[in-house]
Protein backbone atom coordinates (compact mmCIF):
# COMPACT_ATOMS: atom_id res chain seq x y z
CA UNK A 1 0.00 0.00 0.00
CA UNK A 2 1.40 3.11 -0.78
CA UNK A 3 0.72 7.05 0.94
CA UNK A 4 -0.10 9.64 -1.74
CA UNK A 5 2.60 12.30 -0.78
CA UNK A 6 2.51 16.04 -2.48
CA UNK A 7 5.66 16.20 -4.65
CA UNK A 8 6.91 19.82 -3.75
CA UNK A 9 8.04 20.75 -0.55
CA UNK A 10 6.05 23.89 -0.79
CA UNK A 11 3.97 23.96 3.13
CA UNK A 12 1.35 26.89 1.27
CA UNK A 13 -2.10 25.65 0.92
CA UNK A 14 -3.60 26.12 -2.28
CA UNK A 15 -6.80 26.05 -4.13
CA UNK A 16 -7.47 23.73 -6.65
CA UNK A 17 -10.93 21.55 -7.55
CA UNK A 18 -11.62 18.81 -6.21
CA UNK A 19 -14.94 16.40 -6.80
CA UNK A 20 -17.13 14.37 -5.19
CA UNK A 21 -16.01 16.08 -1.81
CA UNK A 22 -19.13 17.70 -0.52
CA UNK A 23 -22.68 16.68 -1.12
CA UNK A 24 -25.42 19.87 -1.52
CA UNK A 25 -27.13 21.08 1.16
CA UNK A 26 -30.37 20.06 -0.43
CA UNK A 27 -29.89 16.98 -1.80
CA UNK A 28 -27.41 14.63 0.12
CA UNK A 29 -27.06 11.91 -3.14
CA UNK A 30 -25.93 15.26 -5.47
CA UNK A 31 -22.59 15.47 -5.63
CA UNK A 32 -20.67 18.53 -6.79
CA UNK A 33 -17.31 20.41 -7.70
CA UNK A 34 -15.96 22.36 -4.88
CA UNK A 35 -12.90 25.04 -4.75
CA UNK A 36 -10.90 23.49 -1.66
CA UNK A 37 -7.58 24.98 -0.28
CA UNK A 38 -5.31 21.82 -0.59
CA UNK A 39 -3.38 21.04 2.68
CA UNK A 40 -0.57 18.80 3.73
CA UNK A 41 -2.39 16.37 6.15
CA UNK A 42 -0.56 13.87 8.71
CA UNK A 43 -2.84 11.30 10.01
CA UNK A 44 -1.57 10.54 13.49
CA UNK A 45 -2.61 7.30 15.18
CA UNK A 46 -1.34 5.75 18.87
CA UNK A 47 -1.81 2.17 18.90
CA UNK A 48 -1.94 -0.54 21.16
CA UNK A 49 -2.69 -4.22 20.93
CA UNK A 50 -4.11 -3.67 17.48
CA UNK A 51 -6.50 -6.32 15.59
CA UNK A 52 -7.53 -6.98 12.65
CA UNK A 53 -9.64 -3.74 12.39
CA UNK A 54 -6.33 -1.62 12.03
CA UNK A 55 -5.45 -3.73 8.84
CA UNK A 56 -9.03 -2.19 7.69
CA UNK A 57 -8.00 1.41 9.01
CA UNK A 58 -4.95 1.17 6.90
CA UNK A 59 -7.00 0.18 4.03
CA UNK A 60 -9.32 2.86 3.89
CA UNK A 61 -6.93 5.83 4.48
CA UNK A 62 -4.85 4.48 1.80
CA UNK A 63 -7.91 4.89 -0.69
CA UNK A 64 -9.10 8.36 0.57
CA UNK A 65 -9.95 11.13 -2.27
CA UNK A 66 -7.97 14.02 -0.23
CA UNK A 67 -3.91 12.99 -0.20
CA UNK A 68 -2.47 12.06 3.25
CA UNK A 69 1.26 13.26 3.24
CA UNK A 70 2.17 10.74 5.94
CA UNK A 71 0.61 8.27 8.57
CA UNK A 72 2.50 8.83 11.93
CA UNK A 73 1.94 5.08 14.34
CA UNK A 74 3.21 5.61 17.72
CA UNK A 75 2.47 1.67 18.97
CA UNK A 76 2.59 0.88 22.32
CA UNK A 77 4.68 -2.33 23.44
CA UNK A 78 6.45 -3.61 20.43
CA UNK A 79 5.54 -7.31 21.37
CA UNK A 80 1.75 -6.72 20.32
CA UNK A 81 2.98 -4.78 17.15
CA UNK A 82 2.72 -7.66 13.83
CA UNK A 83 5.26 -6.23 11.37
CA UNK A 84 2.62 -7.05 8.34
CA UNK A 85 1.14 -3.77 9.00
CA UNK A 86 4.44 -2.09 8.05
CA UNK A 87 4.13 -4.22 4.80
CA UNK A 88 0.76 -3.17 4.83
CA UNK A 89 1.16 0.52 4.75
CA UNK A 90 5.00 1.00 3.68
CA UNK A 91 4.77 5.06 3.11
CA UNK A 92 3.90 5.17 7.39
CA UNK A 93 6.25 5.90 10.02
CA UNK A 94 5.98 3.50 12.91
CA UNK A 95 7.92 4.08 16.08
CA UNK A 96 7.38 2.21 19.33
CA UNK A 97 7.03 3.02 22.97
CA UNK A 98 7.07 1.70 26.36
CA UNK A 99 3.85 1.30 28.09
CA UNK A 100 5.44 3.26 30.88
CA UNK A 101 5.88 6.52 28.45
CA UNK A 102 2.65 6.31 26.80
CA UNK A 103 0.12 9.02 28.47
CA UNK A 104 -3.15 9.73 26.59
CA UNK A 105 -1.68 13.68 25.98
CA UNK A 106 1.85 13.69 26.02
CA UNK A 107 2.25 11.06 23.63
CA UNK A 108 -0.57 12.64 21.37
CA UNK A 109 1.25 15.90 21.81
CA UNK A 110 4.85 14.29 20.62
CA UNK A 111 3.25 13.27 17.51
CA UNK A 112 2.26 16.98 16.63
CA UNK A 113 5.86 18.16 17.32
CA UNK A 114 6.84 15.17 14.73
CA UNK A 115 4.41 16.00 12.26
CA UNK A 116 5.32 19.00 10.09
CA UNK A 117 2.08 18.97 8.46
CA UNK A 118 -0.73 22.04 8.05
CA UNK A 119 -3.74 19.86 9.24
CA UNK A 120 -2.84 17.05 11.71
CA UNK A 121 -5.69 14.16 11.87
CA UNK A 122 -5.46 12.16 15.42
CA UNK A 123 -7.79 8.97 15.30
CA UNK A 124 -7.89 5.58 17.26
CA UNK A 125 -7.03 2.33 15.47
CA UNK A 126 -10.55 1.21 16.03
CA UNK A 127 -12.26 3.85 14.14
CA UNK A 128 -13.27 2.86 10.49
CA UNK A 129 -13.89 5.59 7.77
CA UNK A 130 -17.16 5.01 6.10
CA UNK A 131 -16.19 6.70 3.04
CA UNK A 132 -13.16 7.65 0.87
CA UNK A 133 -13.73 11.41 1.76
CA UNK A 134 -13.09 11.40 5.26
CA UNK A 135 -10.22 13.41 5.49
CA UNK A 136 -11.62 15.92 2.48
CA UNK A 137 -14.52 16.66 4.56
CA UNK A 138 -12.22 17.45 7.70
CA UNK A 139 -9.95 19.43 6.00
CA UNK A 140 -13.01 21.25 4.16
CA UNK A 141 -14.20 23.02 7.53
CA UNK A 142 -10.43 25.20 8.15
CA UNK A 143 -12.04 27.13 4.98
CA UNK A 144 -13.96 28.73 7.66
CA UNK A 145 -11.00 31.17 9.51
CA UNK A 146 -12.33 30.40 12.84
CA UNK A 147 -12.20 27.31 13.03
CA UNK A 148 -9.35 25.45 14.63
CA UNK A 149 -10.58 22.11 15.05
CA UNK A 150 -12.94 19.68 13.29
CA UNK A 151 -14.70 16.01 14.43
CA UNK A 152 -16.12 13.86 12.74
CA UNK A 153 -19.22 11.67 13.30
CA UNK A 154 -19.38 8.43 14.99
CA UNK A 155 -21.47 5.27 13.60
CA UNK A 156 -22.15 2.22 15.75
CA UNK A 157 -21.03 -1.21 14.78
CA UNK A 158 -23.45 -3.21 13.39
CA UNK A 159 -22.87 -5.55 17.10
CA UNK A 160 -23.33 -2.45 19.21
CA UNK A 161 -26.08 -2.77 21.79
CA UNK A 162 -29.28 -0.48 21.40
CA UNK A 163 -28.51 1.53 24.35
CA UNK A 164 -24.97 2.44 22.77
CA UNK A 165 -26.47 2.84 19.52
CA UNK A 166 -28.63 5.86 21.04
CA UNK A 167 -25.76 7.40 22.84
CA UNK A 168 -23.48 7.43 19.65
CA UNK A 169 -26.94 9.20 17.94
CA UNK A 170 -26.99 11.49 21.22
CA UNK A 171 -23.47 13.24 21.17
CA UNK A 172 -22.84 12.87 17.05
CA UNK A 173 -26.27 13.84 15.51
CA UNK A 174 -26.83 13.86 11.66
CA UNK A 175 -26.74 17.97 11.61
CA UNK A 176 -23.29 19.58 11.45
CA UNK A 177 -22.77 22.38 13.86
CA UNK A 178 -20.00 25.16 14.79
CA UNK A 179 -19.20 25.73 18.51
CA UNK A 180 -18.25 29.05 19.80
CA UNK A 181 -17.89 30.77 23.10
CA UNK A 182 -21.32 32.25 22.61
CA UNK A 183 -22.62 28.75 22.77
CA UNK A 184 -21.68 27.97 26.21
CA UNK A 185 -25.15 29.33 27.69
CA UNK A 186 -26.81 26.68 25.44
CA UNK A 187 -24.84 24.06 25.00
CA UNK A 188 -22.82 24.31 28.16
CA UNK A 189 -19.99 21.50 28.37
CA UNK A 190 -21.06 20.54 25.15
CA UNK A 191 -19.10 23.65 23.44
CA UNK A 192 -16.10 22.14 24.44
CA UNK A 193 -16.96 18.57 23.00
CA UNK A 194 -14.48 17.17 20.68
CA UNK A 195 -13.60 13.81 20.32
CA UNK A 196 -9.55 12.15 18.91
CA UNK A 197 -11.32 9.17 17.76
CA UNK A 198 -11.41 11.29 15.00
CA UNK A 199 -10.57 14.79 14.78
CA UNK A 200 -8.19 17.67 12.83
CA UNK A 201 -6.34 20.27 14.24
CA UNK A 202 -4.95 22.89 13.11
CA UNK A 203 -1.20 22.68 13.55
CA UNK A 204 -0.06 26.49 13.86
CA UNK A 205 -2.56 26.95 16.17
CA UNK A 206 -2.05 24.00 17.84
CA UNK A 207 1.36 24.80 18.89
CA UNK A 208 0.93 28.30 19.67
CA UNK A 209 -1.69 27.61 22.36
CA UNK A 210 0.38 24.86 23.69
CA UNK A 211 -1.62 21.75 22.61
CA UNK A 212 -2.49 18.27 24.22
CA UNK A 213 -1.60 18.70 27.85
CA UNK A 214 1.53 16.74 28.84
CA UNK A 215 -0.09 14.73 31.47
CA UNK A 216 -3.74 13.33 31.68
CA UNK A 217 -5.14 10.12 31.79
CA UNK A 218 -8.06 11.01 29.85
CA UNK A 219 -10.02 13.86 28.16
CA UNK A 220 -7.14 15.47 26.21
CA UNK A 221 -9.14 16.34 23.47
CA UNK A 222 -11.89 18.17 25.63
CA UNK A 223 -9.40 19.73 27.01
CA UNK A 224 -7.54 21.24 24.28
CA UNK A 225 -10.76 22.25 22.53
CA UNK A 226 -11.79 24.15 25.93
CA UNK A 227 -8.70 26.17 24.72
CA UNK A 228 -9.86 27.26 21.40
CA UNK A 229 -13.21 28.36 22.81
CA UNK A 230 -11.77 30.40 25.59
CA UNK A 231 -9.04 32.01 22.53
CA UNK A 232 -12.36 32.81 20.52
CA UNK A 233 -11.94 30.19 18.00
CA UNK A 234 -14.25 27.84 16.99
CA UNK A 235 -14.88 24.08 16.76
CA UNK A 236 -16.57 22.46 13.93
CA UNK A 237 -18.19 18.64 14.38
CA UNK A 238 -19.18 17.80 10.54
CA UNK A 239 -21.04 15.04 10.30
CA UNK A 240 -20.89 14.36 7.15
CA UNK A 241 -17.34 13.14 8.11
CA UNK A 242 -17.71 10.00 8.99
CA UNK A 243 -16.17 6.66 11.13
CA UNK A 244 -17.91 3.35 12.08
CA UNK A 245 -16.97 3.06 16.42
CA UNK A 246 -18.20 2.38 19.28
CA UNK A 247 -18.23 -0.07 22.01
CA UNK A 248 -20.17 -2.09 24.05
CA UNK A 249 -18.33 -1.40 27.98
CA UNK A 250 -19.38 -3.19 31.12
CA UNK A 251 -20.40 -1.60 33.93
CA UNK A 252 -17.27 -1.80 35.01
CA UNK A 253 -15.33 -0.33 32.68
CA UNK A 254 -17.97 2.75 32.13
CA UNK A 255 -17.43 3.39 36.20
CA UNK A 256 -13.82 3.39 34.81
CA UNK A 257 -14.59 5.60 32.28
CA UNK A 258 -16.72 8.09 33.95
CA UNK A 259 -14.03 8.03 36.51
CA UNK A 260 -11.08 8.85 34.69
CA UNK A 261 -12.80 11.81 33.30
CA UNK A 262 -13.97 13.72 36.59
CA UNK A 263 -10.15 13.37 37.21
CA UNK A 264 -9.06 15.38 33.97
CA UNK A 265 -11.60 17.51 35.09
CA UNK A 266 -10.78 18.19 38.37
CA UNK A 267 -7.45 18.99 37.79
CA UNK A 268 -8.72 21.68 34.78
CA UNK A 269 -11.13 23.61 36.72
CA UNK A 270 -9.93 26.73 34.51
CA UNK A 271 -12.22 24.54 31.66
CA UNK A 272 -14.85 22.57 33.54
CA UNK A 273 -15.78 24.05 36.85
CA UNK A 274 -18.15 26.48 35.55
CA UNK A 275 -19.59 23.41 33.35
CA UNK A 276 -19.94 20.39 35.14
CA UNK A 277 -20.90 17.31 33.15
CA UNK A 278 -23.96 16.27 35.10
CA UNK A 279 -26.38 18.26 33.32
CA UNK A 280 -25.29 16.24 29.98
CA UNK A 281 -25.79 13.31 31.67
CA UNK A 282 -29.35 13.63 33.16
CA UNK A 283 -30.40 14.56 29.34
CA UNK A 284 -28.54 11.52 27.86
CA UNK A 285 -30.16 8.97 30.57
CA UNK A 286 -33.99 10.85 29.90
CA UNK A 287 -33.46 11.02 26.31
CA UNK A 288 -32.54 7.19 26.50
CA UNK A 289 -35.67 6.42 28.27
CA UNK A 290 -37.84 8.45 26.31
CA UNK A 291 -36.13 6.65 23.26
CA UNK A 292 -36.67 2.75 24.96
CA UNK A 293 -40.27 3.77 26.05
CA UNK A 294 -40.91 4.67 21.91
CA UNK A 295 -39.75 1.04 20.94
CA UNK A 296 -41.23 -0.47 22.93
CA UNK A 297 -38.64 -2.25 25.23
CA UNK A 298 -39.54 -1.32 28.90
CA UNK A 299 -37.00 -4.24 29.89
CA UNK A 300 -34.11 -2.00 28.90
CA UNK A 301 -34.94 0.51 31.80
CA UNK A 302 -32.75 -2.02 33.66
CA UNK A 303 -29.48 -2.08 31.66
CA UNK A 304 -29.74 1.57 31.58
CA UNK A 305 -30.10 2.02 34.90
CA UNK A 306 -27.63 -0.38 35.79
CA UNK A 307 -25.09 1.50 33.24
CA UNK A 308 -25.88 4.84 34.65
CA UNK A 309 -25.40 4.27 38.37
CA UNK A 310 -21.74 2.76 37.02
CA UNK A 311 -21.35 6.05 35.50
CA UNK A 312 -22.55 9.06 37.93
CA UNK A 313 -20.59 6.53 40.77
CA UNK A 314 -17.36 6.91 38.63
CA UNK A 315 -17.49 10.21 37.91
CA UNK A 316 -18.62 11.07 41.48
CA UNK A 317 -15.19 9.10 42.86
CA UNK A 318 -13.67 10.88 40.57
CA UNK A 319 -14.30 14.29 41.63
CA UNK A 320 -12.71 13.19 45.06
CA UNK A 321 -10.10 11.18 44.00
CA UNK A 322 -7.44 13.48 46.17
CA UNK A 323 -8.81 11.72 48.46
CA UNK A 324 -8.76 8.38 47.95
CA UNK A 325 -5.28 6.15 48.36
CA UNK A 326 -2.79 6.35 45.51
CA UNK A 327 -3.48 1.91 45.64
CA UNK A 328 -7.19 2.43 45.01
CA UNK A 329 -6.73 4.98 42.45
CA UNK A 330 -4.45 2.54 40.58
CA UNK A 331 -6.37 -0.42 40.71
CA UNK A 332 -9.54 1.40 39.32
CA UNK A 333 -7.38 2.75 36.63
CA UNK A 334 -5.99 -0.62 35.64
CA UNK A 335 -5.73 -1.38 32.29
CA UNK A 336 -7.95 1.32 31.89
Amino acid sequence: MMVRRFQNGNRQCRSRKKKNIVPMMNDSKTIVENVMKECIVDVLIPVYKPGPEFTELLRRLDNQVYPIHKILIVNTDESYWNALYEKECPGCEVIHISKEQFDHGGTRHWMAERSGAEVMVFMTQDALPVDDKLIGHLVQAFENDKVKAAYARQLARPDCELLEKYTRYFNYPDNSRIQTKEDLSVLGIKTFFCSNVCAAYNRETYMELGGFPLKTIFNEDMIYAGKLINFEYAIAYISEAKVIHSHNYTNRQQFQRNFALAVSQVQHPELFSKYPSEREGIKLVKNISSYICREKKPWLIFPLLFKSVSKYAGYLLGKRYRKLPKWLIKKILNEF
